[in-house]
């Protein structure tokens, strides 16, 4: 049997309001990287992808294995939050990043996007048909969606763009514990199919 791998995309909010949050988010990404390296079927699988977004979305890590993230260094930061570029980005680099594993004979699972933010959308009317188009039922690279708000974040918005589950850090949640619950479960289930 060949390779399979489990992709799993973290989106981060990296506007302005965002710098405080920064070593939270840095410190999840080790606590996840921690979870990977200790579970050695996830170590194999998982592999993971950083996309940063304030005005315009960027690649940050591109898709490599969870264990080899490192933390993230301050980039160029900007007043805007558009949500609508960064989920277009998002499936844009899915869709790539799946032809060119399965390119490789490598059985990909459905892809987890980890969505982190801790504002509102700057692009409130044209942000939905974006994020429409990256979880298309009938598209056959469309993710499981996981949000998770920092600091005082919408929850409204964030019901919206959750489509598997919802954690909000001032719950008393921390991001790492989410992200790492949130991918291993999913890998587990994809054991059993």
């Amino acid at each position: 049997m060949g390779l399979d791998v489990l992709p799993c995309y973290v989106v981060c909010d990296v506007s302005f309001s965002m710098t405080d949050h920064l070593d939270e988010v840095n410190a999840g990404l080790r606590e996840f990287r921690g979870a990977v390296h200790a579970d050695p079927s996830a170590s194999a699988r998982i592999r993971a992808c950083v996309i940063g977004f304030a005005a315009t979305p960027a690649v940050l890590q591109p898709l490599r294995p969870a264990v080899d993230l490192t933390d993230l260094r301050a980039v160029g930061h900007g007043a805007a939050t558009n949500f609508g570029p960064a989920f277009a980005l998002v499936r844009d680099t899915i869709d790539r990043d799946v032809r060119a594993l399965e390119a490789h004979r490598v059985q990909v699972h459905r892809p987890v996007v980890f969505f982190a933010s801790d504002g509102r959308p700057t692009d409130p009317q044209t942000w939905p048909e974006a994020f429409a188009a990256l979880t298309d039922p009938d598209w056959s690279a469309s993710p499981t969606v996981v949000a998770f708000g920092l600091g005082a974040a919408d929850r409204g918005t964030l019901d919206r763009i959750g489509t598997f589950r919802v954690f909000l850090g001032q719950d008393g949640i921390r991001l790492g514990t989410a992200l790492a619950a949130s991918v291993t479960l999913t890998a587990r289930r994809t054991d059993r199919v």
